[in-house]
């Protein structure tokens, strides 16, 4: 039995079948519906993690996308209200290989199915996740739309209609969808077993984090370094950041083109950049970095997605294990000569990572409060306190 036509007519879908992603060029993937029963339109890409499906769903910067994971056991050990990146996930829906089992872990409090369900999530299983890999690395990632349908009924050229009018998410501005509404304070710190999240009782330093579509971990691995940390809205001013005289300024990752967010990203950060405030950026914060600088950034043509990404630290010659979501890459040739490339991707020799040699500024393109390595990367957070300290002349 196929699970994969090509289809052009209402009465197309297998007698079984209960759910479908149809993509723009016609391609319909059919399986069994999961979480809520409706469709979503968006970007399809790939994960290739084994584990932190939760945290992969409710990470902002999938913003406008779809998810499709090549780990076949999706949903095993079900869903906790402390393993999410955010409380209301931006994702647009997932496509799966394997049945939703009923979890077994002892940190379960809900199903995947009934989790999806709870944040009107739309998902399809039963779909060979291998063949939606090799035509996203072989003709780059489609639109689509993921439908679940209980009653079996699907309008297909409807559906495909809709994935052919999705704009796509080259020019797309979605920072500014998923970022807090309101400035905040955090001082949650890291989670330990037996003990769960923590608090920082006293802080070493201030620093102003602005929320690009911010995941909750990375604001605990600041917070572990002992920072207090402010958080503010996308769209905040130099002034609207200065105004809390930060000891340090964080870019955190986010969604969509960072081309898009320049209009108000980057005058804030150069304006932060000349006050010589240090200055620290992940992911969609490395490439507002980067543009600021005058550089570049491009659409990748199928990104990276997953939590087995090599990456060669330049200064240290040593090669970590990195968790990556971005679709958007810097263009390394476009950065002045004051921006020097720090990391490069084992995978197909991307840029990874730039600091400025004239000022107190760095930056990654992947997630050092991840755990892929488990913690090859939380050297980057002692790094962005050590030229705070520098900065302060300690």
């Amino acid at each position: 039995m196929t699970n994969l036509k090509t289809a052009g007519a209402t009465d197309a879908a297998p007698r079984w079948a209960t759910a479908a992603l149809v993509l723009a060029d016609g391609a319909v993937f059919w399986g069994k519906g999961v979480g809520a029963a409706r469709h979503a339109v968006g970007e399809v890409c790939f994960n290739t993690s084994m584990t932190g499906y939760q945290e992969i769903i409710t990470d902002p910067s999938y913003a406008g996308q779809i998810i499709s994971f090549t780990f076949p056991h999706i949903g095993n050990v079900g869903t906790n209200p402390e393993d999410i990146e955010s409380i209301n996930p931006a994702a647009r829906g997932v496509v799966l290989r394997g049945d939703i089992t009923e979890p077994a872990n002892w940190r379960a409090a809900k199903p995947l199915d009934d989790w999806l369900k709870s944040h009107n999530l739309p998902g399809v299983c039963g779909v060979d996740t291998r063949a939606i890999t090799r035509r996203i690395r072989d003709g780059g990632a489609p639109s689509g739309v993921v439908v679940n349908a209980p009653d079996g009924k699907f309008d297909i050229p409807k559906l495909r209609h809709i994935a052919e009018e999705w704009p796509g998410l080259d020019g797309m501005d979605l920072a500014v969808e998923v970022t807090t509404k309101q400035t905040y304070s955090w001082n949650e710190t890291k989670w330990a077993l037996g003990k769960g999240y923590g608090k920082l009782d006293k802080a070493k330093y201030h620093v102003v984090a602005v929320d690009y579509g911010a995941k909750r971990n990375i604001l605990r691995c600041l917070a572990n370094t002992g920072c207090k940390v402010t958080v503010v809205p996308a769209t905040a001013t130099a002034d609207d950041i200065l105004r809390h005289k930060p000891d340090g300024v964080f870019l955190s990752n986010g969604p969509g083109d960072p081309a898009a967010t320049a209009h108000y990203s980057v005058p804030a950060v150069q304006g932060v950049l000349d006050k010589r405030v240090p200055l620290f950026g992940i992911c969609l914060g490395h490439q507002i970095l980067a543009l600021t600088l005058g550089g570049k950034t491009r659409k990748m043509e199928r990104g990276h997605r997953g939590a087995n990404q090599p990456v060669k630290d330049l200064t240290t010659g040593k090669v970590e294990i990195t968790s990556q979501n971005h679709g958007f890459c810097v263009v390394p040739e476009s950065l002045p000569k004051s921006a020097e490339v720090t990391h490069v991707s084992l995978f197909d020799g991307t840029n990874e990572g730039l600091r400025c040699t004239d000022k107190p500024a760095f930056s990654v393109q992947y997630h050092p409060e991840a755990s892929p390595g488990p913690t090859d990367s939380h050297y980057l957070f002692d790094r962005f306190v050590d030229m705070i300290d520098k900065s302060k002349g300690k």
